[in-house]
């Protein structure tokens, strides 16, 4: 693994755990020539998901298009990257299950996956997604959205 700091690519590593109910492992590495320590992930990587947009079109499932989206629905919300690596884990793994084998998924059944499990986590972060998944346009369509969520 290239070090990031320097480019060297010899390493050891320090630590090693299993995530995702075994479907990741992170490892902590410490570089031998600059001894930086960094953070890598190995996943199996299978046949990738395609995504069925709402406008028929399909584009490759992409990972980090989805963290990205979970992440900043919880910027600045109490929980560590440990429970964020879960969340979008737990939502690939229901994306497979829910595809029933076909390999491909509608943005929507992601989506509504996303807003599921953050509605359940935090409720700043839900209608914070919300917003975004769903087009809010004007402040009513968030007042509602917020009234939904208070009487859950």
């Amino acid at each position: 693994m290239r070090c990031p700091h320097c480019g060297t690519i010899e390493d050891k590593v320090v630590e090693s755990r299993t995530l995702a109910n075994g479907d990741a492992i992170r490892r902590r590495r410490e570089c031998i020539s600059c001894s930086y320590r960094f953070t890598s992930y190995e996943r199996i990587d299978e046949r990738q998901f395609m995504i069925v947009k709402r406008d028929g079109r399909r584009e490759p499932f992409d990972r980090l298009k989805l963290e990205r989206g979970v992440e900043r629905a919880l910027e600045k919300r109490p929980f560590s990257q440990m429970q964020i690596e879960n969340l979008i884990n737990e939502i690939e793994d229901a994306a497979a299950i829910l595809s029933k084998g076909s390999r491909e998924i509608s943005s929507s059944i992601i989506g509504d996956q996303v807003l599921e499990r953050l509605e359940a986590m935090d409720k700043v972060a839900y209608v914070r997604f919300a917003s975004v998944y769903r087009h809010f346009s004007d402040l009513d369509e968030f007042i509602r959205e917020i009234n939904k969520v208070g009487h859950t």
